[in-house]
């Protein structure tokens, strides 16, 4: 059996970065190599909400990153979904603005993805907030999903 991921946002993005600066490049080709060379291995999954922020406003490559999900299984938001959301701000595990970040943790969570794949070390891949993360899920009954980058998952 796979594993499964829940592809963030920011992964098809990055896959299309065309920022200059190191850190930027260096990200974008992380995204590439894993996407390109190991995500096959996976059962990939993502969300309405990845979609919806993709189709956010306009820029270079939008098309292209909106592409690169088209064969992804979507992940549906239902009540149970809004109400994990609300439960993560109601005890700051994640803000309530960006909203994006609790609803990918809920996606994650409520459907028992191994991996949260995304370069937002901010709320989600971030080791500092990983004891809240899991005190929360566990208070909830929700799986506890590895929130990562693709640099993590680089080697199979």
């Amino acid at each position: 059996m796979l594993k499964r991921i829940y592809i963030e946002t920011t992964i098809p993005s990055f896959y299309y970065e065309v920022r200059k600066e190191p850190e930027m490049v260096s990200r974008k080709n992380w995204t590439r190599q894993w996407w390109d060379n190991h995500s096959r291995h996976y059962d990939l999954v993502t969300s309405e909400a990845v979609i919806n922020e993709l189709q956010q406003g306009t820029y270079r490559n939008q098309k292209q990153a909106l592409k690169l999900l088209e064969e992804i299984p979507i992940l549906r938001i239902d009540e149970d979904i809004k109400n994990t959301v609300q439960a993560y701000i109601k005890h700051k595990v994640m803000p309530a603005k960006p909203f994006g970040d609790a609803i990918h943790l809920a996606l994650a969570s409520y459907h028992k993805c191994d991996f949260l794949l995304t370069w937002n070390c901010n709320h989600l891949a971030n080791a500092n907030k990983f004891f809240h993360i899991r005190q929360i899920n566990t208070m909830l009954g929700l799986f506890i999903p590895s929130m990562v980058t693709p640099l993590e998952l680089l080697g199979g």
